[in-house]
């Protein structure tokens, strides 16, 4: 399901990034998105926009007013198509996008590391060395620990996810022997 709401906001985040970096208002914009994302994912907030009785216009309103944007303006222009097209829930995930967008366009990648087992700082920072060497760009890096994975490691790069754990493998190999 979070695939599915990343394609979703994927061409808004863009949208909304190219036309931030066009103005020259990017921190305005990420802060911006950042207060919508937080509006939209309040709880009482949420349960309204997921409720089908509730007219679009009126969440329009409602989040505008929250945030103290006018309507028409460009982030009443985006509330608003997002609304009319139900997709207010994505606003959270236009901001994590749009964020990694503005720290790519900085020469920052964010990588996500799953590692089966606590990694030690040697390793953090040889794996943060090699990526750094492969992507030609600085790397930030979160890494989390998943038992699931049995061994090895899995990085997601944005889209780009290279799986090296015996999990991904196993079911590779599942897949190849037609399991």
């Amino acid at each position: 399901m979070a695939g599915d709401i990343t394609t979703i906001a994927r061409p808004y985040a863009e949208a909304v990034f190219t036309r931030a970096r066009e103005s020259g208002r990017l921190d305005t914009w990420a802060d911006t998105l950042a207060t919508l994302s937080a509006i939209a994912a309040d709880p009482e907030m949420a349960e309204q926009i997921g409720n089908p009785n509730v007219p679009s216009e009126r969440l329009r309103d409602a989040i505008l007013e929250i945030a103290g944007e006018e309507p028409g303006s460009e982030v009443g222009n985006l509330v608003s198509l997002l609304a009319v097209n139900n997709r207010l829930a994505t606003l959270p995930e236009i901001a994590r996008l749009f964020e990694a967008l503005r720290t790519r366009d900085q020469g920052v990648c964010q990588i996500q590391v799953l590692s089966a087992f606590e990694l030690e700082e040697d390793a953090r920072r040889d794996l943060t060395t090699a990526l750094e060497k492969r992507l030609g760009a600085e790397v930030e890096m979160t890494v989390e620990t998943d038992p699931s994975l049995i061994g090895g490691v899995h990085v997601r790069i944005g889209d780009l996810v290279i799986d090296g754990s015996v999990r991904g493998k196993l079911r590779k190999l599942a897949t190849e022997l037609q399991f």
